[in-house]
């Protein structure tokens, strides 16, 4: 292993672990405001700013980001990505710990399932994780715009189906992988410093829909499926825009289980449990 590839991957582990402390932290603050909304963007913002617990979780997601994008400097996406994948379970542990209860059988679920896949998804890498092509800019965008679509898809089922704080977290996800892949673009330097953009966008929106589901549905089930999400869709983008070596035979194999763990995963996650005050949602 290279020293580079190294240093990455303790980035990687450090970053996962400051993030998801970060989301509890915004999580228990976000639940005692008064109602967030996009439909009041100043009012929500002055109320997250002015929240002393909210910013101490908000300052420990930037230094996460700011190791991730380390990170990324120095290594593949999707081998970045299976390192930071690990973190739902740092998330399950700390949550139960932090809420002084069990996991509930989905939750535990959906958290074993989850860590199995994106387990089996690092194992993948093993048959292709090296430097991509740098892909299309037009595949690239195409990606980001039907990620951005699937997000407003998301939030609509979410409405309609009153589960909006499941929407809300995998919109948060949705948006959050956009930043995510936008990073990995963007130092690629050059011309493609303009995706510096999508990291703002994306990563302003994922934050946003993340402080609004804190306050309908529990940490775990918000934050998990942001998190399965931002994680799953980076590791595909690099395969399929970014040019990354695709693995082959028992590998490819592997990676195709993977993402059928992940998806289940995410499903038991989603299920009806405790909310952000303990009761349902």
């Amino acid at each position: 292993m290279k020293a580079e590839t190294a240093i990455a991957l303790f980035l990687a582990l450090a970053s996962t672990t400051l993030t998801n402390v970060a989301y509890l932290r915004e999580h228990d603050a976000a639940a005692a405001l008064p109602a967030l909304s996009l439909r009041r963007p100043l009012h929500s913002v002055e109320a997250l700013l002015t929240d002393r617990s909210w910013l101490v979780g908000f300052a420990l997601e930037s230094g996460g980001f700011a190791l991730y994008v380390a990170a990324l400097a120095l290594a593949p996406l999707t081998l970045v990505q299976s390192i930071s994948a690990g973190g739902i379970g740092i998330l399950a542990f700390v949550s139960a710990r932090m809420s002084r209860r069990r996991l509930g059988r989905h939750e535990l679920a959906g958290v074993l399932v989850s860590m199995l896949g994106l387990l089996a998804l690092a194992v993948s890498l093993a048959g292709g994780s090296g430097e991509g092509t740098g892909g299309s800019t037009v595949a690239i965008l195409l990606w980001l715009a039907a990620t951005a679509g699937a997000a407003i898809v998301a939030l609509a089922l979410g409405r309609r189906f009153e589960a909006l704080g499941v929407a809300e977290g995998i919109a948060g996800g949705l948006f959050f992988a956009i930043g995510d892949i936008s990073v990995k673009v963007a130092t690629q330097g050059g011309a493609r410093a303009a995706f510096g953009i999508g990291v703002i966008v994306g990563y302003s929106l994922g934050t946003a829909f993340l402080q609004l589901g804190y306050q309908k549905r529990g940490a775990l089930t918000v934050a998990g499926l942001a998190m399965l999400l931002t994680n799953a869709l980076p590791i595909a983008a690099g395969t399929v825009v970014l040019g990354e070596p695709v693995p082959s035979g028992a590998f490819g194999a592997v990676r195709i289980v993977a993402f059928a763990a992940v998806t289940l995963g995410a499903i038991l996650l989603a299920r009806p449990g405790r909310g952000a005050a303990g009761g349902q949602a």
